[in-house]
């Protein structure tokens, strides 16, 4: 049996992109190999384990000398004692004992064994220091080199291993697997009447990375409730997702299974419906092992607007990000008035007002396909000239 929702009527949009947000917890952070960090949000702040670099070392190619020339050369690598000197390369050990490199631009080999200042040397060549890099002139050991929160990029994870660490602590992603429904549904060519062509499974794992996702996989069922049981019971163990998206199925009709799958399962709803358009039958679960099921409507600009508002708040939460505010433009155009709704509308930003999109039927992408983002239209209507909620789609 179905356990009470949380909410028994149809919230706002607001209220529905909160309870999504505060529903979840962060998931607990993950140890990862440098390679697999990049992109990650790291938990744990990286700390240089000793100075960097670790020892002096030669800024180029040329003799380390001490004292004043000309020089004994000696074997490389040896301490140098006053009046010696020896062959380094760029980013070699500078010696014991040596003060200075001198640039092999600088220097002139005699035929005795001994080096001396060559024509192309400049006053200072051998001050003392010139062309060492001291240890510890990046970073002394305990310096925090990237504190926790930062999200990585390649030059992150090059000092994390120019540092000495082999494995971050980074944020885990939650994992998400699609569930696609509908026995009208074709995967290629042009659709038959009674047929619509799947509008769903080319987009959504991209939607859902660009969300904060890491989509493990799509499956897809026909409209029995056997299938949508085993689709939402099943595949769990150590890799089980952390959310379910569904398409289609989250009305009430007899071929709609999706409230009384997660009740036999012994889930809950957390939300059913929303008072928004397009996307009022959105249904929000959790079931009892914690894995949260977002129910989309069938209609591909229904199920993209409640993807925005259930799935990007509750994606965000679990992947310890704060949720994104709207921000206010200015609407471009007078939208009527729609007593208890929210309307969702795909826009573009021209000369910093907001158009609102033509094609923007539920079950029509292509006003969605050319849009910046989309307004939250609010019951009372906007005027335009009159500042209006908008939210940047994920992908622009």
């Amino acid at each position: 049996m179905l356990a009470q929702a949380t909410c028994t009527h149809a919230t706002t949009w607001a209220q529905a992109r909160q309870l999504a947000y505060q529903c979840a917890r962060p998931l607990p952070a993950l140890a990862v190999t440098l390679r697999e960090a990049v992109g990650g949000t790291l938990t744990s702040p990286i700390t240089a384990q000793q100075d960097l670099p670790h020892y002096a070392s030669s800024a180029m190619d040329g003799w380390a000398v001490n004292g004043n020339g000309p020089w004994k050369l000696t074997t490389p690598g040896r301490p140098l004692a006053e009046g010696e000197a020896s062959v380094i390369a760029t980013g070699g050990l500078v010696p014991t004992g040596a003060a200075t490199v001198l640039r092999k631009e600088s220097g002139c080999v005699l035929g005795d064994g001994y080096l001396s200042l060559g024509h192309g040397s400049k006053p200072g060549e051998t001050l003392p220091g010139r062309h060492i890099r001291p240890a510890g002139e990046e970073a002394t050991a305990g310096d925090v080199l990237i504190p926790a929160g930062t999200l990585l990029n390649p030059a992150h994870i090059a000092l994390a291993a120019v540092a000495g660490h082999d494995h971050l602590q980074v944020q885990r992603k939650p994992r998400v697997a699609v569930v696609l429904t509908g026995s009208e549904v074709v995967t290629s060519g042009e659709p038959a009447p009674g047929q619509v062509r799947d509008a769903f499974g080319p987009q959504l794992d991209t939607v859902i990375s660009q969300l904060g996702g890491e989509p493990v996989g799509q499956q897809r069922i026909g409209d029995s409730y056997q299938e949508w049981m085993a689709a939402l019971g099943g595949g769990r163990g150590a890799e089980r997702p952390d959310v379910i998206v569904t398409t289609g199925g989250t009305g009430k009709s007899g071929t709609d299974h999706f409230r009384d799958a997660v009740g036999a399962l012994g889930g809950r709803l957390l939300l059913d419906g929303v008072a928004m358009r397009p996307g009022h039958p959105a249904v929000l679960a959790e079931l009892p092992d914690g894995c949260f099921i977002i129910g989309l409507p069938g209609n591909p600009l229904a199920a993209m607007m409640t993807l925005m508002t259930l799935g990007e708040p509750l994606l965000a939460a679990l992947g310890d990000r704060p949720l994104r505010a709207a921000h206010f433009v200015t609407s471009g155009a007078d939208i009527d008035p729609d007593p208890g709704r929210t309307r969702l509308m795909p826009c573009t930003l021209i000369h910093g007002l907001a158009i609102p999109a033509s094609h923007t039927g539920p079950g029509m992408m292509r006003g969605l396909a050319w849009a910046d983002g989309y307004m939250a239209v609010p019951p009372e209507g906007v005027a335009a000239g009159a500042p209006v909620p908008m939210l940047p789609l994920p992908w622009t």
